[in-house]
Order: C-alpha cells, then sequence, then structure tokens
C-alpha cells in the first residue's frame, strides 16, 4: 500500500476525500444565496434580536424586583404581583405585538419555485 501524500489522502468520506468536500464547499459558498434564504435569515435575526432583548429586560427586572422584598411592600397590579406584571407580562405583550406588526409588515413569501405534481404514497392517500 502507498503512503498517502496529502492529509485528505488519508480520510475517505463516502465518494469524496475530506479535501475534496473543503474545495466543493467553498465553491458552493461563492454561489448566490437564494433569495428565500437570504430573507429567512433576515427574519431569524430579527425575531433573536426581539427575544433577546425581551430575555435581558425580563431577568434584570425580575431579579431587581422581585428579590428581598418585605411582604408588606408587594402591590398587586391586575392580580399579579408587581414585578411579575412589569416584569413578565408586560413584556410578554410588548413581543406579542412586536411580532404581529414584524410579520405583518415586513416577513414576505417568497417564490419557491415550479411545484411538483402530487404523487400518492403507499397507503394511496396522496401528498
Amino acid at each position: 500500500m502507498r503512503e498517502p501524500q496529502f492529509w485528505h489522502e488519508e480520510v475517505s468520506m463516502g465518494r469524496y476525500t475530506v479535501g475534496e468536500r473543503l474545495i466543493r464547499m467553498r465553491n458552493m459558498s461563492n454561489e448566490r444565496e437564494d433569495s428565500a434564504l437570504q430573507s429567512a435569515r433576515r427574519e431569524a435575526w430579527v425575531v433573536f434580536a426581539i427575544w433577546l432583548m425581551a430575555m435581558t429586560y425580563t431577568i434584570g427586572y425580575c431579579s431587581q424586583y422581585g428579590y428581598g422584598r418585605e411582604a408588606s411592600d408587594l402591590r398587586f397590579v391586575l392580580g399579579f404581583p408587581d414585578w411579575v406584571f412589569f416584569g413578565i407580562v408586560c413584556p410578554w405583550v410588548v413581543c406579542s405585538i412586536v411580532s404581529l406588526w414584524f410579520g405583518a409588515t415586513y416577513m414576505r413569501d417568497e417564490d419557491l419555485g415550479e411545484e411538483l405534481p402530487e404523487q400518492e404514497d403507499e397507503l394511496g392517500l396522496g401528498g
């Protein structure tokens, strides 16, 4: 058996060696991404940013105002302790409103290409 000359000749992953796969991946990354993928990635980053801001506010507010309080100091807002209402309920409502606004104004459907014909499955149910 001959000695491999390059590191990628030693390891084979299916049809291609590791080196060939790296070259193919680099060539694939040079191609332009699909607009549906770009839009989905942008929308995911916006949703992640909304979640991160809400989580940071909620943890900060609840840890600041929810611990170390006297029972006589506790106020209730709409049946919730004040720190729960302003730390959890309010951010939840704000996130719901922002998400609905974002979904209604900025998210859009993308053309996914030609629709494939329906095929029956093994049970004859279709789809």
